[in-house]
């Protein structure tokens, strides 16, 4: 829609894009086959996660592991963030390691039917479940958004193994089919499984489905990394536009960019002064991106 040209007299109207310069194009999840796809759309309808094994080789997890291992100093503050858990935060601000991580084909494939255009990324974050470590709280991701359930998700997550995920070293544990629950929260009678999978696996999973870090009764640690998304209409849980520099922006995939925040929801959600955020990172006249 031109606004220079036609009036706006209806909120679909509205649903066009305004900024005219930078055009939507499909993500990276468009190299995946419809039909790999649609099996896992069909898992998630069905338990609220998906397991995808082998994403990454025993190198890439090396270099993760090698990367990430002078950040983790501090434990957590409270039981939540685990006593003897260590976590790293804004992690996109600090390496290019786990960049392939974010914007992963068979992640992004999921997302472009699960979330709307233009979703976000909510988090990013390593984190390191050490021995002694008690099992986490049971929740659902987007239990921060105060909109009642049942509903469908507005937001999704990934945990990437670094280490093996065994079922005594924390790894998460799942409730399936709590995506759909009302009220209710896991009672004792509710079947929970500990998402084992070796290391370079990742679990998928719905923001509305019950789960938690497990217990680590084992004597080694268990590292991982997490990538969580949410609609372009909602606020993330880390303020990426804050803490990763603009040198930064400029130099992710166009993915990781529009999912930081240099994106449009339509028609106008995301602005600065009115005009497309990505203008802030010298993007070029016939920039292919909303």
């Amino acid at each position: 829609m031109n606004t220079d040209e036609e009036s706006v007299t209806t909120l679909e109207d509205l649903r066009g894009d305004l900024a005219q310069r930078y055009k939507w194009t499909p993500s990276g999840g468009s190299v995946v086959d419809s039909a790999v796809v649609d099996a896992d759309m069909t898992a998630l309808a069905r338990d609220g996660y998906v397991v995808w094994e082998n994403l990454l080789d025993a190198e890439q997890c090396r270099e993760i592991r090698e990367v990430v291992r002078p950040w983790l100093g501090h434990t957590g503050r409270n039981s939540f963030e685990g006593r003897r858990t260590q976590r790293v935060y804004s992690v996109l601000s600090r390496t290019r390691v786990c960049d392939r991580l974010v914007d992963n084909p068979r992640v992004l494939a999921v997302l472009d039917r699960l979330l709307m255009p233009n979703y976000l990324l909510s988090a990013l974050q390593a984190i390191n479940i050490q021995p002694g470590e008690s099992a986490q709280m049971a929740h659902h991701d987007d239990g921060f958004y105060p909109i009642p359930r049942p509903r469908e998700p507005l937001a999704a997550a990934t945990i990437w193994a670094i280490d093996d995920f065994t079922a005594d070293n924390g790894a998460t544990v799942v409730v399936p089919g709590s995506h759909r629950w009302g009220k209710s929260r896991p009672g004792p009678g509710d079947r929970a499984l500990p998402v084992v999978m070796p290391a370079g696996s990742c679990v998928f999973f719905v923001g509305t489905l019950w789960h938690g870090g497990g217990a680590n009764t084992s004597a080694h640690d268990r590292l991982a990394v997490t990538a969580q998304y949410c609609q372009p209409w909602l606020r993330p849980m880390e303020a990426f536009t804050l803490s990763v520099s603009r040198d930064i922006a400029r130099n992710v995939s166009e993915d990781i960019q529009r999912m930081l925040g240099y994106s449009i929801h339509p028609p106008f959600v995301g602005a600065v002064d009115g005009l497309h955020p990505l203008r802030l990172l010298g993007a070029e006249q016939d920039a292919e991106q909303d």
